[in-house]
């Protein structure tokens, strides 16, 4: 990736966020649980489910994207990430649609704003550390060869790990791997990133294969 000069960062297209589709939605309303062999966390959720078929643990390498996730996996932090979920429509909403370059320059009238949103996570610690991660993807973006994503996919070699989960005795909540990356991630001025944080971060965009072996999504992970 080739370094651009200081002060004329150029903004990338914005790539249009994932959605579950309607007929997973649809379908996962309308099948019992036992339908297909799943990982246990989604529970009978139809937006849960949807979540864990066709997003959770596929690979993910796209730059606005990866912000995107780690910094709702920080507002995640002491909550459930099911609440974000109902909530990631009015976040990318509230956060313009989480392109990077724009946060970097938010005011501090941006943050009051949003303290009155009522569709987000009103908590002004994890706002103001959107806009400092998004200086630091800035800086990463800029002097790191291949940008984020190969910033944050080196903890992984560049390829996703295969754990062999068979039940939730072998299930972590951190790793080796997650604690480079928090460290790593910390000295560059990001927050909301420790070790489980980045874990989680992990499982979610396919760092990890972290579904059980028995789930029908291993499989797809496993050949991603």
């Amino acid at each position: 990736m080739k370094k651009q000069s200081a002060g004329k960062t150029r903004a990338k297209p914005i790539a249009k966020p994932a959605k579950p589709s309607a007929r997973a939605l649809a379908g996962a309303a309308a099948a019992p649980v036992s339908a297909k062999p799943r990982c246990h966390w989604p529970g009978e959720d139809p937006l849960y489910l949807a979540y864990h078929d066709e997003e959770w643990g596929v690979p993910e390498r796209g730059s606005r994207a990866l912000y995107e996730k780690l910094v709702l996996d920080g507002f995640q932090a002491g909550l459930s990430w099911i609440i974000i979920l109902r909530k990631r429509e009015a976040f990318r909403r509230a956060f313009d649609g989480f392109v990077p370059e724009v946060i970097a320059k938010w005011k501090p009238a941006k943050v009051e704003a949003l303290l009155r949103d009522p569709g987000i996570v009103r908590h002004r610690g994890k706002i103001e550390g959107a806009i400092k991660n998004a200086r630091g993807w800035l800086a990463i973006e800029e002097s790191f060869p291949g940008g984020f994503p190969a910033f944050l996919w080196q903890f992984t070699g560049g390829k996703t790990l295969q754990r062999g989960i068979r039940g939730r005795q072998d299930m972590l909540t951190e790793s080796e791997e997650s604690r480079a990356m928090s460290k790593a991630l910390k000295e560059r001025g990001f927050t909301f990133v420790g070790p489980t944080i980045c874990y989680a971060f992990m499982q979610a965009v396919g760092m990890v294969n972290d579904h059980l072996v028995t789930c029908f999504r291993h499989k797809v992970a496993e050949r991603s």
